[in-house]
C-alpha cells in the first residue's frame, strides 16, 4: 500500500515566494550518521574589557584612530570600507558579456555595547532598544543622502560568520544600488502588490498564524517564525504585525516589542547548544530612493550554520551549489525545537 505523502516525511520542493526560488527538503536524512567537519569552537569566556580590541573604548583603531570612552553605543566608519562615497562614475560593456558599473556608498560600525563580554542576547533590553535606535537613526541618516538608494542594517555573530572580532558589533552598508537579494524580493513584493493589492508579508503572516506550527516566538508588535522555504537549518524570518516598510515608520512601543523579541529570539539560540550561536542577521527595508513602494514589508533575516550541535555545520557545497539549496531540517522541526527553548539565557539561570 503507497503511503500518504507527508511534508515532515518524504523528500519535497518548497517554493520561496520572497525570491520566487525552490528548495529542495530531504527529512528523511537526519537519520544518516555524521562523519563531516567538526568545528572547534573559541571559549565563550571574555574579560569586560580587552586592551588589544579595536573596538573596546579608548583603544587604538587603524591609523591611530582611538575611540572615544563610549557609554552606550557607538558609530564610525569602517576603516576598511567595501564601499566608497567618493568612487569616480565609469562603467563598461562588451556585448553584454564584460559587463561593470561603478558603485558609491560607504560602510559604517556599529558598537552595540562597550563591554567585550556581552552579546545581543545578553543585554539588557533597555541597551537593546538604544541599538533599534541608532539603526533606525543610521537608515535615515545614510538613506537621505542622494546618491544613496539602500541601507543594509546587518550583524555577523561568530568568527565562522566572518566577524574579525568577537566585541559586540554590527556593520550598516549604503549603496548607491539596490543590492541582488533585496532586488529579487522588490521584484517579488512588487509584483504581488500589483496582482492582488495585498501584501506579500502580510498575507503570508496571516497563514503561519492560523497553524502556527513554525512560530519561535511573538508579541504585540512582531512574530518570528522559521519560514516554510527556510534553507539554512534555523533559519528565522522576524516580521512586524503592522505593514510598515522601515524601521522608521516604527512607533516606540513597536520599537520596545522588536528589541524585546530580538532578546528572546537570540537567547533561545543560544540555548539552543548552549554557547554563543553564531549567525548573519540582517534587516530588509524599502529602497531609499524616494519613490513609493506600497509592496514592501519590513522584516529580518537570520541564517544560522549549525545543524545538529555546537560543532556540526552545514555548508552549502555540491548539490547546493550547483543545482539548488537543500535542507534536511523541515521548517516546523527546527521551529518547534527553537519555540521549545527558554527565554532565560542559559548563563542566566
Amino acid at each position: 500500500m503507497t503511503r500518504a505523502f507527508g511534508l515532515i516525511d518524504h523528500p519535497h520542493r518548497r517554493y520561496n515566494p520572497l525570491t520566487r526560488e525552490w528548495i529542495l527538503v530531504s527529512p528523511h536524512r537526519t537519520q544518516r550518521p555524521w562523519l563531516g567537519q567538526v568545528e572547534k569552537l573559541p571559549p565563550e569566556e571574555r574579560p569586560r574589557y580587552d586592551p588589544q580590541c579595536y573596538l573596546c573604548p579608548g583603544n587604538e583603531r587603524a591609523g591611530g584612530v582611538r575611540n572615544p570612552l563610549y557609554t552606550e553605543t557607538f558609530v564610525f566608519d569602517n576603516d576598511f570600507s567595501a564601499l566608497l562615497p567618493d568612487t569616480p562614475a565609469g562603467k563598461m560593456d562588451e556585448r553584454g558579456l564584460l559587463v561593470a558599473r561603478s558603485e558609491r556608498g560607504l560602510c559604517r560600525v556599529i558598537c552595540f555595547s562597550p563591554r567585550h563580554d556581552l552579546t545581543l542576547p545578553e543585554m539588557a533590553l533597555e541597551d537593546i532598544r538604544k541599538v533599534v535606535d541608532v539603526w533606525a537613526e543610521q537608515t535615515e541618516e545614510l538613506g537621505t543622502r542622494p546618491q544613496i538608494n539602500h541601507v543594509q542594517v546587518f550583524e555577523n555573530k561568530g568568527a565562522m560568520m566572518g566577524a574579525s572580532n568577537p566585541h559586540p558589533h554590527g556593520q550598516v552598508w549604503a549603496n548607491e544600488s539596490i543590492p541582488h537579494e533585496p532586488a529579487k524580493e522588490l521584484a517579488a513584493q512588487t509584483d504581488y502588490w500589483q496582482e492582488k493589492r495585498s501584501c506579500l508579508l502580510c498575507d503570508y503572516l496571516a497563514l503561519e498564524e492560523k497553524v502556527q506550527e513554525r512560530m519561535v516566538c511573538q508579541n504585540e508588535h512582531f512574530v518570528a517564525l522559521v519560514p516554510f522555504w527556510a534553507v539554512w537549518p534555523f533559519e528565522t524570518l522576524l516580521l512586524s504585525r503592522r505593514h510598515v516598510p522601515s524601521l522608521l515608520e516604527l512607533t516606540r512601543a513597536e520599537r520596545d516589542g522588536l528589541a524585546e523579541i530580538i532578546k528572546r529570539l537570540t537567547t533561545k539560540y543560544d540555548n539552543l547548544f548552549e554557547i554563543s550561536f553564531p549567525y548573519s542577521m540582517g534587516f530588509h527595508q524599502q529602497p531609499t530612493d524616494g519613490r513609493d513602494y506600497p509592496g514592501w514589508h519590513l522584516h529580518v533575516h537570520t541564517y544560522p550554520p549549525l545543524l545538529r550541535s555546537a560543532t556540526v555545520r552545514k555548508f552549502m557545497v555540491g548539490y547546493e551549489m550547483l543545482a539548488e539549496p537543500q535542507r534536511d531540517i523541515p521548517a516546523e522541526a527546527a521551529a518547534q525545537r527553537l519555540r521549545s527553548l527558554p527565554d532565560v539565557h542559559y548563563r542566566q539561570r
